[in-house]
Protein backbone atom coordinates (compact mmCIF):
# COMPACT_ATOMS: atom_id res chain seq x y z
CA UNK A 1 0.00 0.00 0.00
CA UNK A 2 2.89 2.34 0.76
CA UNK A 3 4.32 1.82 -2.73
CA UNK A 4 0.92 2.57 -4.31
CA UNK A 5 0.73 5.84 -2.34
CA UNK A 6 4.31 6.72 -3.34
CA UNK A 7 3.51 6.18 -7.02
CA UNK A 8 0.41 8.37 -6.71
CA UNK A 9 2.31 11.24 -5.04
CA UNK A 10 5.28 11.01 -7.43
CA UNK A 11 3.03 11.11 -10.49
CA UNK A 12 1.39 14.32 -9.22
CA UNK A 13 4.38 16.36 -8.09
CA UNK A 14 7.66 14.79 -9.25
CA UNK A 15 6.68 13.21 -12.59
CA UNK A 16 3.99 15.77 -13.46
CA UNK A 17 2.83 15.29 -17.05
CA UNK A 18 2.96 19.03 -17.79
CA UNK A 19 5.82 20.39 -15.71
CA UNK A 20 8.18 17.39 -15.94
CA UNK A 21 7.46 16.06 -19.45
CA UNK A 22 5.51 18.93 -21.09
CA UNK A 23 2.87 16.54 -22.42
CA UNK A 24 -0.60 17.74 -23.37
CA UNK A 25 0.57 21.31 -23.90
CA UNK A 26 -1.83 22.09 -26.78
CA UNK A 27 -5.01 21.87 -24.72
CA UNK A 28 -3.14 23.06 -21.61
CA UNK A 29 -2.32 26.39 -23.25
CA UNK A 30 -5.56 26.79 -25.19
CA UNK A 31 -8.13 25.97 -22.50
CA UNK A 32 -6.40 27.53 -19.49
CA UNK A 33 -7.88 30.99 -20.12
CA UNK A 34 -10.53 30.46 -17.43
CA UNK A 35 -10.70 28.35 -14.29
CA UNK A 36 -14.18 26.97 -15.01
CA UNK A 37 -13.27 25.39 -18.34
CA UNK A 38 -9.91 24.26 -16.95
CA UNK A 39 -11.63 22.40 -14.12
CA UNK A 40 -13.93 20.66 -16.60
CA UNK A 41 -11.16 19.61 -18.97
CA UNK A 42 -8.87 18.65 -16.07
CA UNK A 43 -11.57 16.42 -14.60
CA UNK A 44 -12.15 14.81 -18.00
CA UNK A 45 -8.42 14.15 -18.48
CA UNK A 46 -8.17 12.71 -14.95
CA UNK A 47 -11.09 10.37 -15.62
CA UNK A 48 -9.72 9.20 -18.97
CA UNK A 49 -6.23 8.61 -17.56
CA UNK A 50 -7.62 6.90 -14.47
CA UNK A 51 -9.59 4.45 -16.63
CA UNK A 52 -7.33 3.90 -19.65
CA UNK A 53 -4.06 3.27 -17.78
CA UNK A 54 -5.36 0.29 -15.72
CA UNK A 55 -7.31 -1.08 -18.72
CA UNK A 56 -4.22 -0.86 -20.90
CA UNK A 57 -2.19 -2.41 -18.08
CA UNK A 58 -4.44 -5.48 -18.13
CA UNK A 59 -4.24 -5.67 -21.93
CA UNK A 60 -0.47 -5.34 -21.78
CA UNK A 61 -0.02 -8.02 -19.09
CA UNK A 62 -2.49 -10.60 -20.41
CA UNK A 63 -2.34 -10.05 -24.18
CA UNK A 64 0.48 -7.87 -25.51
CA UNK A 65 3.65 -8.77 -23.59
CA UNK A 66 5.90 -11.56 -24.74
CA UNK A 67 4.51 -14.80 -23.31
CA UNK A 68 1.37 -13.06 -22.04
CA UNK A 69 -0.93 -15.44 -23.93
CA UNK A 70 0.43 -18.51 -22.14
CA UNK A 71 -2.72 -18.47 -19.99
CA UNK A 72 -4.67 -19.56 -23.08
CA UNK A 73 -2.37 -22.38 -24.09
CA UNK A 74 1.37 -23.16 -23.82
CA UNK A 75 1.44 -23.02 -27.62
CA UNK A 76 0.76 -19.28 -27.45
CA UNK A 77 3.51 -18.73 -24.89
CA UNK A 78 6.03 -17.60 -27.48
CA UNK A 79 3.80 -14.99 -29.09
CA UNK A 80 4.84 -11.36 -28.68
CA UNK A 81 2.14 -8.84 -29.62
CA UNK A 82 4.00 -5.86 -28.20
CA UNK A 83 4.08 -4.24 -31.65
CA UNK A 84 0.30 -3.74 -31.37
CA UNK A 85 0.62 -1.61 -28.22
CA UNK A 86 0.12 1.75 -29.94
CA UNK A 87 -2.97 0.62 -31.83
CA UNK A 88 -4.59 -1.07 -28.83
CA UNK A 89 -3.79 1.77 -26.41
CA UNK A 90 -5.16 4.41 -28.79
CA UNK A 91 -8.33 2.37 -29.40
CA UNK A 92 -9.01 2.18 -25.65
CA UNK A 93 -8.31 5.91 -25.23
CA UNK A 94 -10.63 6.80 -28.12
CA UNK A 95 -13.43 4.68 -26.61
CA UNK A 96 -13.08 6.28 -23.18
CA UNK A 97 -12.91 9.78 -24.68
CA UNK A 98 -16.13 9.15 -26.58
CA UNK A 99 -17.76 8.05 -23.32
CA UNK A 100 -16.61 11.21 -21.53
CA UNK A 101 -17.83 13.40 -24.39
CA UNK A 102 -21.31 11.85 -24.29
CA UNK A 103 -21.56 12.18 -20.50
CA UNK A 104 -20.43 15.83 -20.48
CA UNK A 105 -22.79 16.70 -23.34
CA UNK A 106 -25.73 15.14 -21.51
CA UNK A 107 -25.14 16.44 -17.98
CA UNK A 108 -23.31 19.74 -18.60
CA UNK A 109 -24.11 21.27 -22.01
CA UNK A 110 -22.57 24.60 -21.00
CA UNK A 111 -19.23 22.96 -20.20
CA UNK A 112 -19.49 20.93 -23.40
CA UNK A 113 -19.94 24.12 -25.42
CA UNK A 114 -17.12 25.88 -23.53
CA UNK A 115 -14.61 23.10 -24.19
CA UNK A 116 -15.64 22.85 -27.84
CA UNK A 117 -13.19 20.90 -30.01
CA UNK A 118 -10.79 20.30 -27.11
CA UNK A 119 -13.02 17.66 -25.52
CA UNK A 120 -12.84 15.16 -28.41
CA UNK A 121 -9.16 16.10 -28.81
CA UNK A 122 -8.49 14.33 -25.49
CA UNK A 123 -8.24 11.22 -27.66
CA UNK A 124 -5.07 12.61 -29.26
CA UNK A 125 -3.77 14.36 -26.15
CA UNK A 126 -0.21 13.11 -25.82
CA UNK A 127 -0.52 13.14 -22.01
CA UNK A 128 -3.18 10.41 -22.23
CA UNK A 129 -1.13 8.15 -24.47
CA UNK A 130 1.99 9.06 -22.50
CA UNK A 131 0.36 7.69 -19.34
CA UNK A 132 -0.14 4.27 -20.91
CA UNK A 133 3.33 4.23 -22.47
CA UNK A 134 5.00 5.24 -19.19
CA UNK A 135 3.01 2.51 -17.45
CA UNK A 136 4.31 -0.03 -19.96
CA UNK A 137 7.88 1.27 -19.75
CA UNK A 138 8.00 1.27 -15.94
CA UNK A 139 6.56 -2.25 -15.78
CA UNK A 140 4.34 -1.80 -12.74
CA UNK A 141 3.84 -5.01 -10.81
CA UNK A 142 0.14 -4.75 -9.98
CA UNK A 143 -3.12 -3.27 -11.18
CA UNK A 144 -3.25 -1.09 -8.05
CA UNK A 145 0.10 0.51 -8.94
CA UNK A 146 -1.02 1.17 -12.53
CA UNK A 147 -4.31 2.65 -11.32
CA UNK A 148 -2.52 4.89 -8.81
CA UNK A 149 -0.20 6.09 -11.57
CA UNK A 150 -3.14 6.79 -13.91
CA UNK A 151 -5.17 8.79 -11.41
CA UNK A 152 -2.07 10.53 -10.06
CA UNK A 153 -0.98 11.58 -13.56
CA UNK A 154 -4.49 12.84 -14.29
CA UNK A 155 -4.70 14.77 -11.04
CA UNK A 156 -1.26 16.25 -11.71
CA UNK A 157 -2.46 17.48 -15.11
CA UNK A 158 -5.63 18.81 -13.46
CA UNK A 159 -3.58 20.65 -10.84
CA UNK A 160 -1.33 22.15 -13.52
CA UNK A 161 -4.09 23.49 -15.79
CA UNK A 162 -6.22 24.87 -12.94
CA UNK A 163 -3.18 26.58 -11.40
CA UNK A 164 -2.12 28.25 -14.63
CA UNK A 165 -5.74 29.25 -15.36
CA UNK A 166 -6.06 30.94 -11.96
CA UNK A 167 -2.84 32.86 -12.58
CA UNK A 168 -3.92 33.86 -16.10
CA UNK A 169 -7.19 35.23 -14.75
CA UNK A 170 -5.28 37.36 -12.24
CA UNK A 171 -2.71 38.75 -14.68
CA UNK A 172 -5.47 40.13 -16.91
CA UNK A 173 -5.49 43.04 -14.50
CA UNK A 174 -1.70 43.34 -14.44
CA UNK A 175 0.46 45.61 -16.54
CA UNK A 176 1.90 42.95 -18.86
CA UNK A 177 3.99 44.28 -21.79
CA UNK A 178 2.04 44.19 -25.05
CA UNK A 179 4.46 41.78 -26.69
CA UNK A 180 4.02 39.23 -23.89
CA UNK A 181 0.25 39.35 -23.49
CA UNK A 182 -1.58 36.08 -24.05
CA UNK A 183 0.50 33.06 -25.00
CA UNK A 184 3.87 34.76 -24.36
CA UNK A 185 3.38 35.35 -20.65
CA UNK A 186 1.74 31.91 -20.38
CA UNK A 187 4.91 30.25 -21.68
CA UNK A 188 6.98 32.16 -19.14
CA UNK A 189 4.63 31.23 -16.30
CA UNK A 190 4.67 27.57 -17.34
CA UNK A 191 8.45 27.54 -17.27
CA UNK A 192 8.55 29.18 -13.85
CA UNK A 193 6.01 26.70 -12.48
CA UNK A 194 8.04 23.82 -13.94
CA UNK A 195 11.11 25.11 -12.09
CA UNK A 196 9.02 25.41 -8.92
CA UNK A 197 7.83 21.81 -9.26
CA UNK A 198 11.47 20.68 -9.55
CA UNK A 199 11.75 21.43 -5.83
CA UNK A 200 9.68 18.30 -5.19
CA UNK A 201 12.57 16.20 -6.50
CA UNK A 202 14.09 16.44 -3.03
CA UNK A 203 11.15 14.66 -1.39
CA UNK A 204 12.09 11.23 -0.04
CA UNK A 205 9.12 8.90 -0.43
Amino acid sequence: MQEVFNIFVRSIFINNMVFAYFLGMCSFLAVSKSVSTSVGLGAAVTFVLGITVPVNYLLNVYILKSGALAWISPAFGKLDLDFLSFIIFIAVIAAMTQLVEMVVEKFSPSLYNSLGIFLPLIAVNCAILGGSLFMQQRDYQSLAQATAFGFGSGFGWFLAIVSIAAIREKIRYSNVPAGLKGIGITFILTGLMAIAFMSFLGIKI
